[in-house]
């Protein structure tokens, strides 16, 4: 089941598009506290992003430069401002797709099942992921770095692929703590930095150093 934010301050709005979208099986959760979004999209960790350009405090434009920070999720624009260059912003700011106001729902279920086939599909096809000589086999859980190969356990294997996946870009501890137990609550913050200490000494002990960099306070980083 995929996951789908909708941050949109039209109640109307988002409460259609909830109802219309769960009629498809999807997760679908609205932002109510757009002082949050950030935190909420954290939490959450949604797969796809239906999001607004006029919203309270900050606009679409800055939460989709703040998501693009650290994510590669798929985002359409929701917009009555449809003027040409809005969407050529939104666009530039990493979205995916823009629709204009008003919308037919079974148009934009469409883009969103496109959207989302096109993203995960062909991500659910491949079977291993290389960055920087380092390349991680996803049918076997190992990695293989000039010749050497290393057996992950399965929090490895979720760290790593999650970090690779998103490099270049930082990976904040909730997220990796909702990738690793499916929540963030209850977590000792100490046992994600045990697993992460025990993943680089094993990268190391394959001639992998500072691959993966520690950026204080916020996450991890594979540069």
């Amino acid at each position: 089941m995929y996951r789908i934010l909708i941050i949109e301050d039209d109640d109307t709005i988002a409460g259609a598009i909830q109802t219309h979208l769960g009629k498809w099986d999807y997760e679908v959760r609205c932002v109510m506290d757009f002082k949050k979004v950030e935190e909420e999209f954290e939490t959450f960790c949604p797969q796809l992003v239906l999001m607004d350009i006029l919203l309270p405090f900050y606009n679409g434009f800055h939460w989709c430069a703040q998501i693009r920070k650290y994510s590669n999720v798929p985002i359409i624009f929701l917009s009555s401002a449809s003027d040409n260059m809005n969407i050529v912003m939104a666009m530039n700011m990493g979205a995916d797709d823009f629709m204009e106001k008003p919308f037919d729902l079974d148009v934009l279920t469409a883009k969103v099942q496109a959207l989302l086939r096109r993203t995960y599909s062909f991500a659910e096809q491949r079977n291993q992921i290389e960055y920087k000589g380092v390349l991680l086999n996803f049918n076997d859980a190992t990695v293989v770095y000039k010749g050497q190969k290393l057996d992950l356990t399965k929090n490895d294997f979720k760290i790593l692929q999650l970090m690779m996946e998103n490099a270049g870009k930082i990976v904040r501890r909730n997220r990796i703590m909702e990738r690793l137990w499916e929540s963030d609550e209850f977590i000792d913050d100490n046992t994600l930095t045990v697993n992460m200490t025990r993943l680089r000494k094993k990268l190391e002990g394959i001639g992998v150093h500072d691959y993966i960099v520690t950026k204080k306070g916020i996450g991890y980083l594979i540069e």
